[in-house]
Formats: C-alpha cells, sequence, structure tokens
C-alpha cells in the first residue's frame, strides 16, 4: 500500500459563467490531460441572489457528461428533449449529452438566499461521444451515507466505498465521486484505485492531505523535540487538491475538521478537441457540431 503524495494545492478562481453566475474555478480550459477524464469543475456558491439568478440559459452540450451537486438552494432544469425537473439540497445529476442536447440550468437560493453546489465535466471516450443523451436524476435519500466510529461521514455518490455503492451507474469514466467529512484533529486514510486519476476540493474547515505525520514544508512546534503540535499549513476552503500514484490517500483534520469531495476516474487518455461546451476528439468534429448548430441537426433523433 502507497499513500499518494500532493504534487499540488491551488485556490479555486472567481469567474463567471452563464448569464452572469459568480463562480469559482478549480480547473478547466486550459490543459485537458491535467486531470483526465474530467475536464471542468466549478463551484457555485453564493449568499447574492443577484450574482446567480440569472442562470445558465439554453446551451448546447455534446461529447461529455455533466456532473451537478447541489448542497444549498435548488437548480431548476429542462432540456430539448422535454425533460424538466429541480435539483433540491442533496441531489445530483448526472447527465450524459452524448450525441447532442440543449439545456437550461436555473439556480434558486435557499431561505436566506444562500445557493451552493458544483459541477464537474467529465470527458467521454470516443466512440461514445455520439450516444444517445440520458440522464440520472438522484435524490438526497438515495445517496448512501456511512458514519464510521471515529465520526468520520462519507456520501457515496458514484462507486464502491465501504461496502456501499452509489446511485449512478454506467458512466464511462468508471468514477468514484465521494463527499467526505472528517471530524476535528482526526487523521484518516482512504483507498482510491491505483490507476484512476484523482483530486479532492476542500469546501469546509481545514485539512493536510500531505503525510499527516509530517507534512512537506510544515513548521511544526516543538520539532527539535520530536513532538508534532499544530499543524499549521493545511488545505482550506475552496482548495484543490492534485495526487500523483498510489492506491490511498491521507488527511489530517485542521481544529475544524474538514469537508471536501473526493474524486477519481479512469483516465481515457484520447485527443481532446475542445470549444466550450462542445468537446470532441478531432477539430472536424468540432466543426460538425458547429455546422449541426446551425443548421438544426444538432439534436440527433432517437435510435
Amino acid at each position: 500500500m502507497s499513500i499518494r503524495p500532493v504534487t499540488s494545492e491551488t485556490p479555486a478562481q472567481p469567474t463567471m459563467e452563464g448569464a452572469g453566475v459568480h463562480l469559482h474555478r478549480a480547473f478547466g480550459f486550459h490543459n485537458p490531460e491535467q486531470m483526465d477524464p474530467f475536464l471542468l469543475f466549478d463551484d457555485f456558491r453564493n449568499e447574492h441572489p443577484s450574482q446567480y439568478q440569472r442562470g445558465f440559459p439554453w446551451h448546447p452540450h455534446r461529447g461529455i457528461e455533466t456532473i451537478t451537486y447541489v448542497l444549498a438552494g435548488s437548480v431548476d432544469h429542462a432540456d430539448s428533449l422535454g425533460n424538466t425537473g429541480k435539483l433540491g439540497a442533496g441531489d445530483v445529476q448526472w447527465m450524459t449529452a452524448g450525441s447532442g442536447i440543449l439545456h437550461q440550468e436555473m439556480p434558486h437560493g435557499n431561505a436566506t438566499g444562500q445557493m451552493h453546489g458544483f459541477q464537474l465535466w467529465a470527458n467521454l471516450p470516443g466512440h461514445l461521444k455520439m450516444t444517445k443523451p440520458r440522464y440520472q436524476d438522484v435524490t438526497s435519500r438515495d445517496i448512501p451515507e456511512i458514519t464510521d466510529d471515529d465520526g468520520t461521514t462519507v456520501r457515496v455518490i458514484v462507486g464502491k466505498f465501504w461496502g456501499k455503492s452509489g446511485p449512478v451507474d454506467g458512466i464511462a469514466a468508471d468514477p468514484q465521486y465521494l463527499d467526505i467529512s472528517v471530524p476535528a484533529g482526526t487523521k484518516k486514510t482512504f483507498k482510491i484505485d491505483t490507476h484512476k486519476s484523482a483530486f479532492a476540493y476542500v469546501f469546509e474547515g481545514k485539512g493536510n492531505f500531505r503525510d499527516a505525520s509530517r507534512p512537506r514544508g510544515v513548521l511544526l512546534e516543538k520539532e527539535v523535540r520530536g513532538v508534532e503540535v499544530n499543524i499549521r499549513d493545511m488545505s482550506g476552503n475552496r482548495t484543490l487538491v492534485q495526487f500523483g500514484t498510489g492506491d490511498e490517500v491521507t488527511v489530517q483534520a485542521g481544529d475544524e475538521g474538514v469537508r471536501f469531495l473526493l474524486i477519481s476516474g479512469a483516465p481515457i487518455r484520447e485527443p481532446v478537441a475542445w470549444h466550450g461546451p462542445i468537446v470532441m476528439n478531432t477539430q472536424a468534429e468540432i466543426r460538425q457540431a458547429l455546422t449541426d448548430l446551425r443548421n438544426d441537426t444538432f439534436i440527433k433523433p432517437a435510435h
């Protein structure tokens, strides 16, 4: 067994998307090989309705899957196939855009105006990019939640973990998507398939994902005496943690505890041609998608 080393810890960057939604982007658009098979990750957390209520009006997707996980507030969605619905707190939608879909996502705050959720884009391999679109809408009550003896809690959205299986299935990247809360001062280790790319995204509290007994580059009080006290260099709110290879991830929670997403998936290792919400293998396929949009042939008949 080997602990995955941390290769980088970076803060999510403020950006704007849709019709003026203020959000933070952990990664996306610059280096498609960075997180293969994942392409983009956004944290759309806001307490000011004017900064999110215009939402994400009608727009196309092709060649990818989008995963929306709502923590506070709600998101109304509709698409060109006639599907409509609402994602509430704790709900998940996994949309396989496949050959093409037009949809919109309109966020709403809770009683105090808070809106919080995440969107992850996962790539599709070339042989599935033109597959039939589908949705998997999962309510919060259908997501397994496990609490360990030390108080660590894990919501299993996708994949298998601690004997439970997440409700989302049939995903090309064979991902694992976990929402993990570790109590204050607790050190915890989590298994990850050694063949998968993996990252953590911290959104509450603080935690150290390096060797929890001696984190790299950290000044430890009383270090000269061999006593490790008060680990101060920790990943905190809106921090992306990237890992190298190995089959375990370890975290030492800070004095507030830590909550983070732990996401992994099998790399696709194919060429990426990217044009906004359309991701294909070649520029010729991108040009065809844009032609389809102009000619109203983007949405393919059911087959």
